[in-house]
């Protein structure tokens, strides 16, 4: 049965063509930088906002249009996988990604839970065997279900932390069955909603020896996926203790995690966080923490995660410079957890939001590309810092200088003189290769 039977395979046409249901920027094949498109963007479709949502939202009820919905909720998890797999190929993405209870639903027990996974996971490894999608990574709801109301490896209750590792251990068996590339922790209740009743160091040791029990278990079995965690700020939890890039560094390192774990990041939980995406990624890629990316963008103007398809050319093109600069994304990808607008409901809209993405990522590329190999970047931080190439600035970089060493220079050099950044000049100058 085809679900989308309206719908051929996306091509790329070019940026002339009048056709909405083509690639006007996005050439899988196309070289850049010494990489085909395909190679750098490592496109992935997320199951949960493509076939599981339906546009509901805190204030109406959904308004989704699909055509697999009816039936028992078996029957409904079955026809999304069909469905997820024709639309995979039909956009020709190379990965997809899921949480656990996004591809089955949760039964009476833990029992009859896990063998509603292992029936879909079934249907997944067989079409994965007659075409090249793969999976990029898959991770473990314990936000949805009400057990998980005070967290779940934070939890105050010692049942719920042992039930969410249960439910780990059987992502991590799924993760190695579907040669998943990555396996993601995120978070959603792993927080605090009042600090008066919160014993905060013992939420985080106990977060922390979950994610070494995690680290045992995969070495038990076998699989050899990256472990990501990715940062979120706020919403649903008031303080959530993987807040940012630079927090959830700081807890790998004092917990000895770093070694094992690299970040997944996404643009909305930046927005949401009061950063820009490019400094989220900055601040893991020199830290050598990137390690995969959530392709989306927020409204500024909503204080929520909106989770909107990237369209911003501004920001992608910024993220996709510091992708470059990290010798790009290795085993993570560019990961679209994104869902179309409520006023978008039909299937064909599930389509047209990918393209326009895909379509905007393959711009950023491009143009992220020809910033590093012409140096814009480059040569701005090298002016900047040019006193630190030379004299007593070298001295500070190469550890030879002191307080002695620096009161005496600073009381012979009678004459500090500071240069002008110019930043509307090279804000404009960024317009110019990006429009």
């Amino acid at each position: 049965m085809s679900y989308f039977q309206n719908i051929n395979k996306i091509k790329f046409e070019g940026k002339e063509s009048k056709n909405p249901f083509a690639f006007k920027h996005y050439n899988p094949q196309e070289i850049v930088s010494g990489k085909t498109m395909k190679e750098h963007l490592r496109f992935a479709v997320a199951y949960w906002h493509t076939f599981t949502a339906n546009g509901s939202d805190p204030f109406g009820a959904g308004t989704m249009i699909r055509p697999w919905d009816g039936g028992s909720a078996m029957d409904v998890a079955k026809k999304r996988a069909e469905a997820a797999f024709e639309l995979f190929e039909k956009l020709d993405v190379p990965y997809f990604c899921f949480h656990d209870r996004d591809i089955a639903p949760e039964g009476d027990t833990l029992q009859e839970t896990n063998s509603n996974l292992d029936q879909i996971v079934a249907m997944f490894k067989d079409y994965m065997k007659t075409n090249n999608i793969k999976l990029l990574w898959n991770t473990a709801n314990m936000f949805t279900n009400p057990r998980f109301v005070h967290g779940a490896a934070t939890s105050s209750n010692a049942d719920v932390y042992a039930y969410a590792a249960a439910q780990v251990k059987k992502g991590l068996e799924t993760a190695k069955e579907l040669r998943s590339e990555n396996y993601v922790f995120w978070g959603g209740r792993e927080g605090y909603e009042s600090l008066y009743n919160t014993d905060l160091k013992l939420e985080m040791d106990n977060l922390a020896k979950f994610y070494h029990m995690a680290i045992d278990y995969a070495k038990e079995i076998g699989y050899t996926g990256q472990f990501l965690i990715e940062p979120k700020p706020k919403e649903p939890t008031k303080h959530q203790y993987d807040y940012d890039a630079a927090t959830t560094i700081a807890f790998l390192q004092k917990y000895d995690l770093h070694h094992d774990f690299k970040l997944n990041l996404e643009a909305n939980h930046a927005t949401l966080a009061g950063h820009t995406f490019e400094h989220e990624l900055r601040v893991a890629r020199v830290n050598g923490m990137l390690g995969s990316i959530d392709a989306n963008q927020g409204d500024l103007l909503l204080g929520w995660d909106t989770d909107e398809f990237p369209t911003d050319l501004y920001a992608v093109t910024l993220s996709m410079y510091e992708i470059l600069e990290n010798g790009g994304l290795h085993t993570g990808g560019v990961n679209f957890d994104a869902k179309v607008r409520r006023s978008s409901f039909e299937a064909e809209d599930l389509f047209l939001a990918h393209i326009a993405g895909m379509d905007t990522f393959a711009r950023g590329l491009k143009i992220a590309a020809r910033l590093k190999e012409e140096r814009f970047f480059d040569n701005l931080i090298d002016k900047r810092y040019a006193s630190f190439k030379e004299g007593i600035g070298l001295d500070i970089v190469n550890g030879k200088a002191d307080f002695k060493a620096l009161e005496t220079y600073t009381m012979q050099n009678k004459n500090i003189k500071n240069a002008s950044d110019r930043i509307e000049h090279v804000k404009a100058a960024l317009n110019e290769y990006i429009f």
